[in-house]
């Protein structure tokens, strides 16, 4: 079996001089980053590896839940391919994660990570909000393999306040 955890970068800064890949988390990102990796510690085990898009609202997110989740230095990866906006972009990087990864943690945007979602998971999200995670699980033994999953868990901020 493979589970597949997406989860939306926090709320961030519309800064006008930043290029987009730079900008920040706001202080929501940063609050809502802590409750939802504190409310995923403490129902379901630890992902094998994390990866992460480059864009600094995606990595200062990921950041969080690394620390949150104790994930060591060699399970969490930035890369930049996961600036991505197209789900088949998205789901042809995720198609190339080694075997021996049972449990997937992305970082990544919308609308990529919610058409993804919608694509191989059960349950139609209209929207992945801004720190929001999304568990898939699916009966395969492969990455390359994963189609049609079944979604087991949407865990958004609103869920939790």
């Amino acid at each position: 079996m493979k589970r597949l955890i997406l989860v939306r970068h926090g709320k961030s800064s519309w800064e006008t001089n930043l290029p987009d890949r730079q900008r920040p988390l706001k202080s929501r990102g940063n609050t809502d980053g802590i409750l939802i990796s504190k409310a995923y510690k403490e129902s379901y085990k630890n992902p094998e590896l994390v990866l992460t898009s480059d864009a600094v609202r995606a990595n200062t997110t990921a950041n969080i839940f690394k620390a949150t989740l104790e994930i060591p230095d060699d399970k969490f990866i930035v890369d930049p391919k996961l600036y991505t906006f197209d789900e088949r972009e998205l789901k042809h990087i995720i198609k190339g994660c080694k075997e021996s990864i049972d449990t997937l943690m992305v970082f990544g945007h919308n609308n990529a990570l919610t058409f993804l979602a919608n694509d191989i998971g059960s349950e139609y999200i209209d929207n992945i909000p801004t720190t929001g995670l999304v568990i898939i699980d699916f009966k395969v033994e492969r990455w390359t393999q994963i189609k049609e999953g079944q979604t087991i868990k949407t865990l958004f901020p609103k869920h939790l306040k």
